[in-house]
């Protein structure tokens, strides 16, 4: 019963903390409005431990590396820290173990964003609708741009509604597919 509470908080608290993480690294790579109360927000609680590690990892071409390592050593002590209290004995190989949960690691950072990104597209679609000039439509923008331009540039609006979030959201859902799969791939051979 212990080890489930244990489990839930530390899944619950990282998992929320590697997602302020990966949400922050989103928004500084594409370049969204920092004046905004979200970006406020997650500049606030993620600053305590970015601002230090800048210092050690340097951003490189405009990636900042920091904040994105951070996010992925949150998602390894969360696997790690489940698999430990869960039980699971760790393999003799411990470069062998470092390695698995360090993919396994790196593909639910994949899936976050993958997720990021569809839930962000269903929000846009609907704020479109109800209130079109939202605080949250400059970041919306910037986040789906990159997608929808894609699709807007192949598939024309049809009676003034444009399909393209739904094909986006299609091909999201076959990447989240194609992800599992690998995830699951890598679980079994660690």
């Amino acid at each position: 019963m212990s080890n489930q509470i244990l489990i839930f908080l530390l899944d619950t608290v990282l998992g929320l903390f590697s997602l302020a993480l990966l949400l922050r690294f989103y928004m500084q790579l594409l370049r969204t409005p920092y004046y905004n109360p979200l970006s406020k927000f997650l500049a606030a609680v993620t600053n305590f431990i970015v601002l230090p590690v800048r210092r050690v990892i340097p951003a490189w071409r405009g990636f900042d590396l920091s904040t994105l390592v951070l996010a992925w050593l949150a998602q390894f002590i969360i696997l790690v820290g489940v698999s430990t209290l869960k039980g699971y004995g760790l393999d003799s190989s411990l470069i062998s173990t470092f390695i698995g949960f360090g993919l396994l690691a790196l593909i639910e950072l994949v899936r976050m964003t993958l997720y990021i990104v569809m839930i962000m597209l269903i929000v846009q679609a609907v704020l479109s609708w109800i209130n079109p000039y939202s605080p949250l439509a400059p970041i919306l923008d910037g986040f789906t741009r990159p997608i929808l331009s894609i699709f807007q540039r192949y598939i024309p609006p049809i009676a003034n509604v444009d399909l393209s979030p739904l094909f986006a959201i299609i091909l999201l859902q076959l990447l989240l597919m194609i992800v599992e799969n690998v995830q699951q791939g890598i679980s079994v051979m660690f």
